[in-house]
């Protein structure tokens, strides 16, 4: 990351604002960059400002689609704001009902619809790749963040069990390989 000087800024390029967080420059303006903040939304901030640091420049000249800019922004959302994919439930699975039986017979089953404990565990998935994104954009060390991811890995790798529920092979929990 480098601070900015007198550089200038084109659309798609990344920043940290020490007051509202990590955004995007969306667009120019004669005085100002209008960036959509993760958390803060859209603000404009002056050319002028120096106190942010540059995540990715973009040039200022450079031409972006409305495809392009759209896929970009698309990108950073769910990159930086959690939002998640729709995954589907394997075909087989559909209308399926998980059964819990305990080995007492005194004691009484626990059903639930499948599709309720799979997105359960797209859930689990998607907070795990949050919280990984967080770690990677914290003030840790890279000696503190190695180690947070390395139990990370190990999360996911555990959770390979529930692959089978998954639909489509890129959606499936992915352990670490050694």
């Amino acid at each position: 990351m480098t601070e900015i000087t007198s550089q200038i800024l084109g659309i798609g390029s990344r920043v940290t604002h020490p007051s509202y967080g990590q955004g995007v420059v969306i667009r120019l303006h004669k005085i100002a960059y209008e960036v959509c903040f993760m958390t803060y939304g859209i603000k404009n901030v002056g050319k002028e400002y120096t106190k942010w640091e540059v995540i990715e420049a973009m040039p200022p000249d450079a031409e972006v689609s409305f495809s392009e800019a759209e896929k970009s922004l698309e990108k950073i959302l769910y990159k930086w704001a959690g939002l998640t994919d729709v995954v589907e439930l394997g075909d087989k699975w559909d209308g399926g009902t998980l059964v819990l039986k305990p080995a007492d017979d005194n004691m009484k089953s626990k059903e639930m619809p499948i599709d309720t404990f799979f997105h359960k565990i797209v859930m689990v998935r998607d907070r795990l790749r949050v919280m990984e994104q967080r770690i990677n954009s914290s003030k840790l060390t890279d000696e503190e963040k190695v180690n947070l991811q390395q139990y990370i890995t190990r999360i996911y790798g555990s959770l390979t069990s529930f692959n089978i529920l998954f639909k489509y092979k890129n959606d499936h929990f992915v352990g670490g390989r050694t």
